[in-house]
């Protein structure tokens, strides 16, 4: 059932769940009086630069990189060298996977916490218990893949899938994204003047959270419930790699300008945006930057749906978050990834979702 949002919930009514600075107040779902910044171009760049080039190259890319994401936590990039033929194929697999599984089959995998990270089915309107949104989801972690990690027990599919299909289907895109986690993790390091490889070892088979989005058309009376396609939100991860979407609607929050930026990269490109921990790590150099899926201004909602596939980057839950070398006085204590997180998302499942680090 469509709530009626007679008065709009704002960020900062939950700012206590939040574990990095975060001082603006935006409104969780789209508004009408919201203002939207039509001139602001977030960065594109050719990530070739980095992947393929010499010394001189990777420093440039890694400056513009850094740069980008410190000047508002988002970048596209091209050159990254994944086929786009994958995202193509993604978009249709997510389409069958969420119109062809009947409800009470996706509630037999209704997501619950394993670890630091909410996995599993998440109905529409149940992203989150502050706000509804006009959203299927489903996360996958690295366990639900047959890919190389630290096992106690054989891989068996049917734990995490309707069937084995849609893991072989997915694992092909885990495994294009997992091979980009150290390289981006390198340019940014470099370009806030890091060693670059301080985290190669952390990030190698370290855990991820592949969502899956189905945003179904919307009736006439959920358009006028004041629902959010996605609400506002900062993701609490190292940073994630989304692909271009199709139809328009993820809307980036410009801090200096307080106001929306539309963002609708191009085909085959990728969306980087920095998240909670990449924020800590930073001294908050590198922001984990406001982000939504608002409608698009064509009014397609009303017809067609939207798929998106991200993947969010994460650490082990016994890594410690500290800040980086070298990036003046840590304005935050050392902190175990599973306490940082959970509090943080605490804000959307629930006090007792949180958990201490030892």
């Amino acid at each position: 059932m469509t709530r009626d949002l007679a008065e709009p919930a704002v960020n900062q009514q939950f700012s206590r769940y939040d574990q990095v600075r975060k001082t603006h107040t935006y409104s969780l779902a789209e508004q009408e009086s919201d203002a939207f910044d039509e001139d602001y171009a977030i960065a594109t760049l050719d990530f070739a630069r980095f992947l393929r080039g010499d010394a001189g190259d990777r420093a440039r890319f890694a400056a513009d990189f850094a740069g980008a994401l410190q000047e508002i936590g988002f970048a596209v990039l091209t050159g990254h060298g994944v086929d786009p033929a994958l995202y193509d194929e993604m978009h249709e697999t997510v389409l069958d996977l969420f119109t062809a599984t009947p409800l009470r089959e996706k509630m037999r995998f209704r997501a619950a916490r394993h670890g630091s990270v909410a996995q599993g089915y998440f109905p529409i309107e149940e992203t989150s218990d502050i706000h509804p949104d006009l959203v299927e989801g489903w996360v996958w972690c690295r366990r639900a893949f047959d890919m190389p990690q630290l096992r106690s027990e054989p891989f068996r599919p049917e734990r995490f899938w309707p069937h084995a299909g849609y893991e072989q289907r997915f694992r092909r895109l885990a495994l294009a994204h997992e091979a980009l986690f150290r390289p981006i993790m390198q340019a940014m390091l470099q370009g806030l003047g890091c060693d670059p490889h301080l985290y190669d070892g952390r990030l190698t088979g370290t855990n991820f959270g592949l969502r899956a989005n189905y945003y179904p058309p919307m009736s006439a009376g959920q358009d006028r419930s004041g629902a959010g396609r996605l609400l506002g939100h900062e993701d609490v991860d190292l940073f994630t790699i989304l692909p271009a979407t199709r139809a328009e609607g993820l809307q980036i929050w410009n801090h200096r300008s307080r106001a929306w930026v539309r963002l609708q990269a191009p085909p085959g490109a990728l969306i980087i945006n920095t998240g909670d921990y990449m924020q800590r790590l930073s001294n908050d150099l590198l922001p984990s930057t406001t982000h939504r899926v608002g409608k698009p201004r064509d009014g397609s909602h009303r017809e067609e749906a939207r798929v998106s596939v991200p993947i969010a980057v994460y650490l082990w839950e016994n890594e410690l978050l500290e800040v980086l070398p070298g990036l003046g006085p840590p304005k935050y204590e050392p902190v175990k990834a599973i306490a940082f997180h959970t509090r943080s998302t605490s804000k959307f499942y629930g006090d007792d979702y949180a958990v201490e680090g030892d």
